[in-house]
C-alpha cells in the first residue's frame, strides 16, 4: 500500500530509502513497461508543466530576487516541454528491438541476435539551481521514455521552485512513479548514496566528484553533467560584429549562470581592441542599463555575487583592466542583486577568473598570435563542456574541430547545440561523463540487453569445440583467425 508522497518538508534518509525500495518493488512487479504506460507518463509530465507554468515562473522570480518571466518560460518551461514532446514522437521507434548480424555460418543455420532496450529501474536525478525546472523535467524525457521510475533531489538554493515542483509532481504522479525530495546538503548527500539503478547529477565539478564517490559504494552507473571553462575561439575570418552580438546574448542570458556560458574569448591579437569595443557595444544595445532592466536576471544569492566580485578584485589586484558595459562600477552598486556585463583584459593565467568557472556576467579576453597557439591554450586546460568557434573559413573550422576536445561544439554561435534534441548532450573528463537528450538519453537510461537465439543444430559439435579436440576445430580456427 502506498504511504503517499514522502517528501513533505525536509526528507529523511529513511524516507528516501523507503521510497527507493517501494519504487523498485513496483517496477519489478510490473515487468515489461508497455509503450502506452510510457506515453502516458510523458503526457502527464507535459500537462504538469503546462498547468503549473505560472507557479513555476513566479517561484523562480522569487528565488532569484529578479528573473524575467518570459525568459523563464523560454528556458525552463518551453525547453523541457520540447524534449518531452520529442521523446513522445519518437518513442515507438526507440523501443523497437534492433536486429544484429550473426556470424557465418550461424545465420544460415537459423541463429538470431537482437538488442532490446530494457528500463534500468529507478533513476535518481540531482538537479541544479540555475535552470531548476528545465534541468529537473528535461531529463525526464529520456528517463520516462525508457520506462523507469524516478526520484528527484532539486537544489536547496532555489527553495520556492523546489517546493513548487514537489507539489506539482504529487498532483500528477503516484509517488512510486516519481517522487521529489527537498532539503539541504545533508539530504543531497544521503540521496547520492542511495543504490539507484542509474544516477544523473547536474552541477559543479567538485560536487560531481563527491557524487561519483558516493555512487561507487553501490556501483551505481552515473551520468555527470558538470561545467568548466567553455572557450570562444575567434579566428581571423570571423565577423566581429556578429560574434560580439551572439557571445553577449549567450553570456548575459540568465546573467551568465549557465554551465554552457562562454567563459573566456580567445581572439587574434590584431582584433582584440575591435572585439572588445563590439562586445561592450552589444551588451549596451541589448540591455541598456542592465541593472535597471526587467529583462535581466539577478545573481541567485549574495554568496554567488560575492564570489564573482572576489574574482574581479583578484584580477584587478594582479593587473587586469576591467571594462563595464554602461560605464558604471563592476560591483553594480552596493545593494544591487544584479551585476553588469564586465570585460576583463590583460589577464594572467594565475588569476582566479582564469582558473575558476565564472558562472556570471564576466568575460575575459585572451589575445593570441597564431591559431595553433590558441588551440594549444585550450588543450592545456581541462576539457570543457562546450567550445564555440567563430569564423567563416571551413579549413579553420575543420582544424579547430580536429585538434580540440570538448563535450559539444557550436560554430558561429554559442549554446545552441544543447537545444537540438537530436544531438547528444554531455561533457568529457572534468566537464562530465555520459550523455542524454533524444535517443541518446533513451539509451543512457536503458539497459541494452543482448538476446541470442541458438538454432537447433549442435553448433559446438559442428565446430568441433567439444572434446576430444582435433582436426575439425583446427580447421574452424584457421577460418576464424583469417585477417
Amino acid at each position: 500500500m502506498d504511504t503517499g508522497n514522502l517528501s513533505a518538508g525536509e526528507a529523511s534518509a529513511a524516507a528516501m530509502v523507503a521510497r527507493l525500495d517501494s519504487q523498485r518493488a513496483a517496477f519489478l512487479a510490473d515487468g515489461a513497461v508497455p509503450e502506452a504506460v510510457r506515453r502516458d507518463r510523458l503526457n502527464r509530465a507535459m500537462a504538469l508543466l503546462d498547468r503549473h507554468q505560472d507557479r513555476f515562473v513566479d517561484a523562480m522570480a522569487e528565488d532569484f530576487q529578479g528573473r524575467p518571466k518570459l525568459m523563464s518560460l523560454f528556458t525552463d518551461l518551453a525547453t523541457p516541454m520540447s524534449a518531452l514532446r520529442f521523446a513522445k514522437a519518437h518513442l515507438k521507434g526507440w523501443m523497437r528491438p534492433e536486429r544484429r548480424p550473426v556470424e557465418f555460418p550461424l545465420g544460415l543455420l537459423g541463429a538470431r541476435a537482437r538488442v532490446e532496450y530494457q528500463p534500468k529501474g529507478v533513476v535518481g536525478v540531482v538537479s541544479p539551481w540555475n535552470f531548476p525546472v528545465n534541468l529537473t523535467f528535461g531529463p525526464l524525457a529520456g528517463i520516462l521514455a525508457a520506462g523507469n521510475r524516478v526520484m528527484i533531489k532539486p537544489s536547496e538554493i532555489t527553495p520556492a521552485t523546489s517546493e513548487a515542483m514537489a507539489a506539482a509532481v504529487a498532483d500528477y504522479f503516484d509517488a512510486d512513479e516519481i517522487d521529489l525530495f527537498t532539503g539541504g546538503p545533508d539530504v543531497g548527500k544521503a540521496f547520492s548514496h542511495l543504490a539507484f539503478d542509474h544516477l544523473l547529477f547536474t552541477g559543479a565539478t567538485e560536487v560531481g566528484r563527491h557524487v561519483m564517490r558516493a555512487a561507487a559504494d553501490n556501483l551505481v552507473p552515473v551520468t555527470l553533467e558538470l561545467g568548466g571553462k567553455s572557450p570562444v575561439l575567434v579566428t581571423d575570418s570571423a565577423d566581429l560584429g556578429l560574434t560580439a552580438r551572439r557571445v553577449v546574448a549567450g553570456k548575459m542570458l540568465n546573467a551568465g549562470q549557465i554551465c554552457l556560458a562562454p567563459d573566456y574569448v580567445l581572439v587574434p591579437r590584431a582584433h582584440e581592441a575591435a572585439l572588445a569595443d563590439a562586445l561592450i557595444g552589444a551588451a549596451e544595445a541589448l540591455y541598456g542599463d542592465a541593472l535597471a532592466n526587467p529583462d535581466y536576471t539577478s545573481i541567485v544569492n549574495a554568496r554567488h555575487r560575492d564570489r564573482i566580485l572576489d574574482y574581479l578584485d583578484d584580477a584587478e589586484a594582479r593587473g587586469a583592466r576591467l571594462r563595464v558595459a554602461g560605464g558604471g562600477s563592476a560591483r553594480g552598486g552596493q545593494n544591487a542583486t544584479a551585476l553588469p556585463f564586465t570585460l576583463v583584459q590583460e589577464v594572467q593565467d594565475q588569476m582566479a577568473v582564469m582558473r575558476e568557472e565564472i558562472f556570471g556576467p564576466v568575460l575575459p579576453l585572451v589575445p593570441y598570435d597564431r591559431l595553433d597557439d590558441a588551440i594549444a591554450y585550450i588543450n592545456a586546460r581541462p576539457r570543457p563542456l562546450a567550445l564555440y568557434h567563430f569564423g567563416t573559413d571551413p579549413a579553420e573550422t575543420r582544424r579547430v574541430l580536429d585538434h580540440t576536445r570538448s563535450g559539444g561544439v557550436t560554430v558561429n554561435d554559442v549554446i545552441f547545440h544543447v537545444a537540438q534534441e537530436s544531438l547528444p548532450f554531455g561533457g568529457i573528463g572534468p566537464s562530465g561523463m555520459g550523455v542524454y537528450h533524444g535517443v541518446d538519453g533513451f539509451r543512457t537510461f536503458s539497459h541494452a540487453r543482448a538476446v541470442y537465439h541458438q538454432p537447433k543444430v549442435d553448433v559446438m559439435g559442428l565446430l568441433g569445440a567439444v572434446p576430444p579436440y582435433g582436426a575439425k576445430l583446427r580447421r574452424a580456427m584457421k577460418i576464424k583467425m583469417r585477417r
